[in-house]
């Protein structure tokens, strides 16, 4: 991974992170994240050290750097179903609908 240190703001909402900077900035204080003050920013803004931050995280970031976008951890059924439902064709696509459709009906 070429980046190293990250702002809050990049750090937010991501893998599950705090979706505020507030968040990100009391769990990293909780968790005792290696952290330094940006330069060239004016007050108390911080930016975390890569290995500080947990591994889910270090695995998005890395994603994210390689041009890959993950929202979700592979085992999320939803994200596995989605990532599955947008490889079928259309003619496919129909017929899964139709089926849940139906199942549905039948309930």
């Amino acid at each position: 991974m070429k980046k190293e240190w990250f702002s809050t703001r990049e750090l937010a909402g991501v893998a599950g992170l705090p979706g505020t900077i507030q968040g990100i900035n009391q769990k990293a204080h909780r968790e005792k994240w290696e952290s330094r003050k940006r330069t060239g920013v004016q007050g108390k803004a911080l930016e975390y050290h890569i290995n500080s931050v947990p591994e889910k995280v270090q695995i998005a970031l890395q994603a994210k750097e390689n041009g890959m976008q993950f929202d979700a951890m592979a085992n999320d059924s939803l994200a596995i179903w989605i990532s599955a439902f947008h490889q079928l064709t259309q003619t496919e696509r129909e017929i899964i609908i139709s089926l849940i459709m139906r199942q549905v009906s039948l309930d």
